[in-house]
């Protein structure tokens, strides 16, 4: 009886084109045999035609767990690619009121198959037709955390992976494997385990919990794979015990905001030690990040070269449109761009491109969004492209960081403070924390806060003295404060960083938009001695 109700279900689900339809149709699938993977596909397929990614990724996780409980498997592999190009690339490029054929033939193949799904090739793979995106190298999985009393907390510690597993979907670049599927394993021995090497995970994400005296211990460890192993990263969460809701929400956000940085960084090393033959846009894209960061100018130059070989090798692929614009974005900031104009222009080309690659990249939306307000001083597109930036990935500091500056920019300083602090707060040890100071030195000068901004100054200083910003808000607010013998030394700086740098034009590229602001800012720098 149950065979016969699952085959006319199929053959309803297979009859079906309208996404609507399907999701209807593989519902009933599921109420029927809930570990029919072809039916979960087509779910996931349907949801992903109407551009609602994370439904989609809710359907896999909904997937992986009753697999998991049933009889302790993992997806298959079909799934898994499936899972991988939702999180990758967003919406698929089709009308979202219906399927297209090839994906309502694959739902038929699926039903026929007893819940196959196959694919049939998308238009990309055809002769003389563009190639595929590029996936992600990146594999990171999150192991479900461990309470170490046993019996106790086992719901917490299983919130805190399902959280943190939801937190850092929201990050692009990398391909997540949910902690339902990384717990079949879990008991497992890692060497020599072939169920381990199906997985071919390059990083994973595990985790313990403790409560004592009113408090709940959470530590967090970040795992190379590829590396026996190695602890690449760790935090420790201390937080009140008087309500695990939002305990799950900060720590898995924190969580997934430092990991990022610290997984580029990894891989970006990664990379540039590798040999460098036969390189994806990807792998050149891991090269040119640190040095960006670096602003060594002899490194940041090379950066763009590789930049530019990546955008070659692949020019749809978005991340590296995004973060070729942040290093025009960059040239300019540090004033060694040698046609400021041309490379204004060059810049939105590709920030506007890159949000048309992929309106679902929060970074490069919020990187869109910097170009806009700091460099064209247009702030409500600005506000715009941040504001959707952060409602697709929350945990990202660098779309606080630079929502705030546009904020400042505007004359809400104290909004600005609000948004940079919510990043500090997000990755209080973030690598490139010198962005942060140096965000926070804009509101501070605006404000008149002087001797914050000169504290920030020197901090941001201590961890990367090469970035410009940082050396003309710190001189202007030690000319208001008269400290002519740090002055000397700062002007130095940022002279040696951009000799051609005068008042005329600090005013002419000032972002500022309110004029006390803008004449504040430069009467600093006259007053510590900067040329007209």
């Amino acid at each position: 009886m149950v065979k016969r109700a699952v085959f006319v279900a199929e053959a309803l689900l297979a009859a079906q084109r309208e996404s609507a339809a399907v999701i209807a149709a593989a519902e009933r699938v599921l109420a029927i045999e809930p570990s029919h993977e072809g039916a979960w596909r087509a779910l996931m397929q349907a949801y992903l035609q109407r551009g609602e990614r994370g439904a989609a990724m809710e359907a896999y996780e909904r997937c992986s767990a009753i697999l998991a409980e049933s009889s302790g498997v993992l997806p298959s592999a079909d799934t898994q690619a499936l899972l991988g190009r939702i999180q990758e690339w967003g919406p698929m490029p089709q009308p979202p009121s219906e399927l297209p054929a090839g994906a309502a033939g694959a739902i038929v193949e699926a039903a026929q198959l007893g819940g196959v799904l196959q694919q049939k090739p998308a238009a990309s793979s055809q002769p003389g037709a563009p190639p595929a995106p590029q996936k992600p190298a990146i594999r990171l999985g999150v192991m479900p955390f461990r309470s170490l009393y046993p019996g106790h907390d086992d719901e917490l510690a299983l919130g805190l992976a399902e959280e943190t597993t939801t937190a850092l979907s929201r990050f692009s670049w990398f391909s997540l494997i949910s902690s339902t599927s990384v717990a079949a394993l879990s008991g497992e021995p890692r060497e020599g385990n072939s169920r381990w090497r199906w997985l071919d995970l390059d990083a994973l994400l595990d985790g313990t919990v403790q409560r004592g005296g009113g408090r709940i211990r959470v530590t967090v460890r970040l795992l190379d794979m590829r590396a026996a192993g190695e602890v690449i990263w760790t935090r420790r969460f201390d937080r009140p015990a008087d309500d695990l809701l939002a305990l799950q929400d900060e720590i898995a956000a924190e969580t997934a905001a430092q990991v990022d940085p610290e997984l580029l960084l990894r891989e970006g090393r990664r990379a540039t030690s590798s040999p460098p033959s036969n390189p994806r846009a990807y792998d050149l894209l891991l090269r040119a990040i640190p040095a960006i960061y670096r602003l060594d100018q002899p490194g940041f130059r090379a950066a763009g070269e590789t930049l530019a070989a990546a955008a070659a090798l692949d020019p749809d692929y978005a991340p590296v449109q995004a973060w070729w614009a942040y290093w025009h974005l960059c040239l300019v900031g540090q004033g060694w761009a040698d046609d400021p104009a041309a490379a204004i222009v060059r810049t939105g080309e590709l920030a506007e491109r890159a949000v048309a690659l992929d309106p679902s990249d929060a970074r490069a939306l919020t990187i869109a969004g910097h170009v806009r307000a700091f460099l064209r001083h247009q702030l409500q597109e600005a506000f715009h492209l941040h504001d959707r930036a952060l409602s697709l990935n929350p945990n990202l500091p660098l779309a606080w960081v630079f929502s705030g500056m546009a904020h400042s920019y505007a004359g809400s300083h104290e909004e600005a403070i609000r948004r940079i602090h919510r990043a500090r707060r997000l990755s209080p040890f973030d690598p490139h924390g010198f962005v942060f100071d140096m965000a926070l030195m804009i509101p501070h000068l605006a404000r008149g806060e002087y001797d914050t901004v000169v504290d920030l100054g020197r901090r941001a200083t201590l961890l990367n003295p090469t970035l410009s910003s940082t050396q003309k808000g710190y001189l202007s607010a030690l000319g208001h404060l008269g400290q002519s013998e740090e002055q000397v030394v700062v002007r130095a700086r940022l002279l040696g960083l951009e000799p051609a740098f005068t008042v005329s034009e600090a005013l002419l590229r000032s972002p500022y938009l309110c004029e006390h602001d803008r004449l504040l800012y430069t009467q600093g720098l006259r007053s510590a001695g900067l040329p007209e």
